[in-house]
């Protein structure tokens, strides 16, 4: 893909570089971080070579000399630039001053002497939502759905099918993977899967020291539980028998979990836990969920294909594909992704929660009116137990038209969205 996509986090990246001295992207390799970058700087140090990751460890004030906004990518190969730029912030008044991307944490983190708060703000980047690749045609608006409940709207969407969701699912939102030939687009997702755990030149103990195997090892069962609250314990136990171990070690599967983490590989979703009309206790685990649903589908080897002839898996999978989506949508505008479920077996896949107490209620379905249905009726029972009722409720699914039922519940595909 030559050409260059705007993406969403653009204008929050504009809006902080107007607050702040310096910007930290943070997000998971291959998504985009330094192109995106690049079209706010003026000048670029890019710590991607071991000379100029030694030079930079020589005389690191030097890698911010440069014609600002100045981008230091891979920033964390050196993390004393932390405390330069920093410290170049609090000497030289001025907003916007440093753009700095890295896709995991540093080295050693004990050199990050100052935290940075008010210096140096952190946003999180994500691969591609469909309306960023220009594969949704942003008929619907998240953001205008919070500001006009009663829209309407109505697609027949016919030229969309539920086999080119498998596909789209499957490649994930790489930038790079945007190409024409299906098989080719599969296979670059496939080798940046591949090449995720090459940690044997990395200078970074908590990855060098990291079994490759084990790593994948742990994916796998993962993504065996995408979009599911499986306990820790369900998972190492999925580990043990899938491997034939005698056993797996907690510990050890926390500190590699703390390795998939800083790669922002895994991002999970945390429980909503609003003030409900009911004695139900709400449950807290988090629901598990990747940066990408492309990795969990390269993990498991899973094509579009193998997705369309199972559906409770495809079901779970596009799930998580939804949460992605709606991250980067709702980040927009300062929102957060919970989900819901209590005692009494009620649950709601996604909540899109406002700083300003706003929400919307969200059920992720493949599509039929079966399903559908089913969606409706568990949308209206949280809403039932709600003390202040959802800005709107939603049914998202994965092909088919999109429009707004006479109940008021929206049914949109997730290739009509947008931020």
């Amino acid at each position: 893909m030559d050409r260059y996509l705007k993406r969403i986090v653009e204008s929050r990246i504009e809006r902080k570089m107007k607050s702040s001295g310096a910007v930290l992207i943070a997000g998971p390799k291959f998504c985009g971080k330094t192109t995106t970058a690049m079209q706010f700087a003026k000048s670029v140090k890019k710590l991607s070579t071991e000379s100029s990751i030694n030079l930079a460890r020589i005389e690191p004030r030097a890698a911010l000399d440069g014609e600002k906004p100045r981008l230091i990518d891979e920033w964390q190969s050196v993390p004393q630039i932390w405390d330069e730029v920093r410290n170049y912030v609090d000497e030289n008044s001025g907003f916007g001053q440093f753009i700095l991307t890295g896709n995991s944490t540093p080295e050693d983190k004990t050199r990050i002497h100052h935290s940075g708060a008010g210096r140096i703000v952190p946003i999180k980047m994500r691969p591609m939502s469909l309306f960023e690749s220009l594969e949704s045609n942003g008929l619907v608006s998240i953001k205008e759905l919070f500001l006009d409940p009663e829209k309407k709207f109505f697609c027949e969407n016919e030229e969309h099918s539920l086999r080119k969701t498998a596909f789209q699912l499957c490649r994930g939102g790489w930038p790079q993977s945007l190409v024409k030939d299906e098989e080719v687009a599969l296979d670059i997702t496939s080798n940046y899967y591949e090449g995720l755990f090459n940690f044997e030149n990395s200078d970074n103990d908590k990855f060098r020291n990291k079994n490759p195997e084990i790593l994948r090892m742990i994916l796998r069962s993962y993504a065996r539980n995408i979009s599911t609250e499986a306990p820790v314990s369900t998972i190492i136990q999925d580990i043990i028998q899938s491997n034939n171990r005698a056993s797996f070690d907690a510990k050890t599967y926390e500190e590699y979990m703390d390795a998939l983490r800083d790669l922002y590989i895994i991002e999970d979703i945390s429980a909503w836990n609003p003030n409900i009309r009911s004695k139900a206790a709400v449950r807290s685990t988090s629901t598990r969920h990747f940066v990408d649903t492309s990795i969990a589908c390269a993990a498991l080897h899973v094509s579009p294909d193998d997705l369309m002839n199972d559906v409770n898996s495809f079901g779970l999978f596009f799930e998580d594909m939804v949460v992605r989506d709606l991250s980067i949508y709702s980040a927009s505008l300062k929102g957060e992704i919970r989900h819901y479920r209590d005692s009494n077996g009620l649950e709601c896949d996604a909540i899109i929660h406002l700083p300003n107490g706003a929400w919307a209620a969200v059920e992720i379905k493949l599509g039929g009116e079966r399903l559908i249905e089913e969606g409706v009726k568990n949308l209206f029972k949280l809403k039932s137990l709600a003390t202040h009722e959802p800005a709107f409720m939603m049914i998202v699914t994965a092909s088919g038209p999109a429009y707004r039922r006479p109940d008021g519940v929206y049914v949109v595909p997730l290739n009509c969205l947008r931020d």
